[in-house]
Formats: structure tokens, sequence, C-alpha cells
């Protein structure tokens, strides 16, 4: 599968990398989520060239995870503010930086702290099940695979046999396995 054809996948982790699986997107998501949203704060706090952060915004405009909105009409200036859709995002963003803070931070600890409004406590979120409440990691889990994406990866394991088909066919008895062809080189 090519990186442009991802979004188009039934999976749902495949489609939501198509509209934010690069590194730049997370970043001003990051951003976004610290409450930034001009162009200029977004370049001057990932250091992206003007060319590929408008790319960016604009396919996150386009695909309505940030709405384009004018702060000034003389000459006009954009700011770009979440949508629901963008604020739905929040999870994913915390859960990396939780990964980051755990696996990737620096001798000098984790970069950042959340702190909840309510309580004004320090806080790490949590994955709960929705039904009971009770915090839920990997080994409590157990996926089940809908009908759209089992007849997609049945169809992705024909091709991928049909494709390897020929390499995985045995060597006749009279012809050397391909990986004891050896050819002879000068010395």
């Amino acid at each position: 599968m090519r990186v442009s054809d991802i979004a188009a996948a039934t999976c749902s982790i495949a489609r939501a990398l198509g509209a934010i699986g690069d590194p730049w997107t997370l970043l001003i998501l990051r951003e976004l989520f610290l409450g930034q949203r001009r162009f200029e704060e977004f370049q001057a706090q990932t250091g992206m060239a003007p060319y590929l952060l408008s790319r960016r915004l604009a396919k996150l405009a386009a695909r309505d995870i940030v709405a384009r909105v004018p702060y000034r009409q003389r000459p006009v200036r954009y700011e770009y503010r979440l949508t629901d859709k963008g604020r739905d995002l929040h999870a994913v963003v915390v859960a990396l930086a939780g990964w980051g803070d755990r696996w990737a931070s620096g001798p000098e600890g984790p970069p950042l702290t959340l702190i909840h409004k309510a309580c004004g406590q320090e806080t790490h979120p949590v994955l709960a099940c929705s039904a009971c409440g009770k915090p839920v990691e990997a080994h409590d889990l157990r996926a089940r695979i809908g009908p759209a994406m089992q007849a997609e990866r049945r169809l992705n394991r024909e091709r991928f046999r049909a494709r390897t088909r020929h390499a995985a066919r045995p060597a006749r008895s009279n012809e050397p396995a391909p990986s004891d062809k050896t050819e002879s080189a000068p010395k």
C-alpha cells in the first residue's frame, strides 16, 4: 500500500493516520492544544518551512480539523482554531505525550505537566472502559474485526500471495535455488 492510499483503507487507524499521521501535523496539533493559533507562532515553535506549514494547515482545514478564521481585515490575516473534530484529537496528543514522557524524555524529565482544572492537581490520564469505568490496558482488551475490515484483510492477503507466489515457488530439481546462484566476479 502506498502512503497516499492509507486514508482510503477500511481500518480506522489507517484513516486517522491519513488525516494526521505525519510528525509535522502532530506538532501543529500540539501547538493548537497549547493555545497557539497563528501561522507565525506555529512556525516559531515547530521550525517548519512556510510552504510545509501552509500545506499541513490547508490539509487540516480541508479535513475540518481546524477552521481558518480571519482576525484582521487590512491586510486579511487568519488564525487557526480547532473544530469539534480537532478537539477530539486531544486524547491522541495526550497519549503520545504520555508515551514520550515515559520512554523518550531526557534526564531533565517530562517537558510539560498536565493539571486537572477542576481539582488543580497534576494528572496522568488513563484509558477507562466506557461501560464499567475501570482503567484498561492492552492486556485487558481484545479486538473484534468487523465484516468490512475482514473482507479488506482477506483481499490484502490474496494480493500479497499473488505478488509473492513466484518468489515462493520451489526450484526445479535441475536448477539451483535462487539463494544458491552465485555470480563469478573477477578477483
